[in-house]
């Protein structure tokens, strides 16, 4: 994986002024206008994050996020111009890690792209010296970041191998959803937000968790989830 960031955005003028001070702040910034060549360009070139704009011309950002999800686990940022909590749904349930509305001050930008780096940074920092967890049919080994569920190798994206790590911790425990929502977003919980449901929603679809009566990470209603032993 490179040291530069993706900046998917069709608007010349405001991907360059975005990318000027991504660069002041010791950022490498590769601009690519259309999803169809940003798909290329991550499968070829890794990138340290993305920053995505819904909007694109041809293959929306949607779909780019989609399709990327299924070959790299690095960080997304999607940015919209439209106020729509639907919308910021969809883009989660693609597989984004985080979401703005544009218009976004540069400095806001930064900031969360900072953060989501960090979270990366953090997980893996403590699991350096975490030896490999095996949790009924789930097997992760933290040193690699890889996840197997019989024996077979199961693709997460960073922000679900970070959920699944958190539930792991704790296996046979329930963890309530401020927790998870606060360790995972280092904010606090609203009581409204469905950014870590949508998490535990695709993860059990990737581990082959049977939604309706689920078996690896069960809902403890009222209270969390728990992670079956």
């Amino acid at each position: 994986m490179s040291n530069t960031v993706l900046l998917v955005e069709d608007d010349r003028k405001l991907a360059e002024l975005t990318a000027d001070f991504l660069e002041i702040n010791d950022f490498k910034v590769k601009i690519i206008d259309n999803g169809a060549d940003a798909i290329e360009y991550v499968r070829t070139s890794p990138p340290l994050a993305i920053i995505l704009d819904v909007m694109l011309p041809g293959v929306d950002g949607l779909v780019v996020c989609r399709q990327v999800r299924e070959f790299y686990q690095g960080p997304i940022l999607m940015l919209t111009a439209m106020d729509n909590d639907i919308d910021e749904v969809v883009g989660l349930e693609t597989g984004a890690d985080d979401y703005l509305t544009k218009p976004t001050k540069p400095r806001v930008l930064l900031a969360h792209l900072r953060a989501l780096l960090r979270r990366v940074e953090q997980y893996d920092s403590n699991q350096v010296e975490s030896s490999e967890v095996q949790v009924g049919l789930v097997s992760i080994d933290p040193k690699s970041r890889s996840v197997k569920i019989s024996g077979k190798d199961v693709h997460l994206t960073t922000a679900e191998y970070n959920l699944l790590w958190l539930l792991a911790e704790q296996s046979g425990k329930i963890i309530s959803r401020e927790e998870l929502h606060q360790k995972t977003f280092r904010l606090e919980y609203d009581g409204l937000d469905r950014s870590i449901d949508l998490r535990i929603s695709r993860l059990r679809k990737k581990l082959g968790d049977d939604p309706k009566t689920p078996y690896i990470i069960k809902t403890i209603r009222g209270q969390g989830y728990l992670l079956a032993q």
